[in-house]
């Protein structure tokens, strides 16, 4: 799986082609998604064959670090149908999506994503199709509520799974925290509060949006954030600076401790 995932953001590109889905393209593959999700199917291969003419393949696996099963839908990277890559982990029932957003842009967020996702049994992994400066600005998902990557993961939230989304800045944006964590117009729960107190006694300094001031990079106009506000459904997002995110060490201690956090649970 990881170098599925590392294959797949090694051909993002700025200048690649990339055509905003149709709406009934964006709902066939967040409903099969969703379906998959669940772990009721009894046939995989007859549900994964409904996404065939969008580009996508889905396949099983055992992850090799944890020896679980999983299911990977991914399209093709050379197609202006850049629409993403997700991974269901099919372990127990689903309870956490992980989004990356930025693969790319946000040197190494896809691999903390990735450990993010090994570390949460039932997680699934959302990591966008699309170099965020593709078509001017058109790839970057996060601020956009009709890409792939919002419609898949807005039917997650519309069944109020929690959602993480990871994000990279640079060091100098804000110079007084490694990590900032927001729930972006929603509340910050007990969970995301429980996760900066750890990261702090960790030496790793947390900027926390409910109550201090920490830019732009609060998250507030994220379209997921928006989204799973409107549905109730628990929303963090997490900015970490480029130092923390170059360090392997430093960026799996974060890792750690946002897992067992349990973000979700208040």
């Amino acid at each position: 799986m990881r170098q599925d995932l590392a294959d797949y953001v090694a051909a993002l590109r700025d200048d690649a082609p990339y055509r905003t889905p149709r709406r009934a393209e964006s709902l066939l593959l967040a409903e099969t998604i969703d379906q998959l999700s669940q772990g009721t199917v009894a046939d995989v291969s007859a549900v994964a064959r409904r996404v065939d003419d969008l580009g996508y393949r889905v396949r099983a696996g055992i992850d090799s670090s944890t020896g679980r099963s999983f299911l990977l839908a991914a399209d093709a990277s050379d197609d202006e149908r850049a629409w993403g890559m997700y991974v269901i982990d099919l372990s127990r029932p689903t309870r956490l999506v992980v989004e990356v957003p930025h693969p790319a842009f946000d040197l190494h967020t896809e691999e903390i994503g990735l450990e993010l996702f090994r570390r949460t049994p039932g997680a699934v992994l959302a990591v966008a199709g699309t170099h965020r400066r593709v078509d001017d600005g058109a790839g970057d998902v996060a601020h956009r509520s009709d890409s792939m990557f919002h419609v898949v993961t807005a039917r997650l939230a519309e069944r109020g799974l929690p959602q993480v989304q990871l994000h990279g800045f640079h060091d100098g944006t804000l110079d007084k925290a490694d990590i900032v964590l927001s729930a972006g117009v929603g509340r910050a729960g007990a969970g995301l509060r429980r996760a900066s107190e750890r990261l702090d006694e960790a030496g790793i300094r947390v900027c926390e949006a409910w109550s201090d001031h920490c830019g732009a990079l609060e998250g507030r106009r994220n379209q997921q954030g928006i989204h799973a506000a409107e549905q109730d459904a628990p929303f963090v997002h997490v900015e970490m600076n480029r130092s923390l995110r170059e360090d392997r060490e430093g960026r799996a201690e974060a890792v750690r401790i946002l897992a067992e956090a349990d973000l979700a649970r208040d």
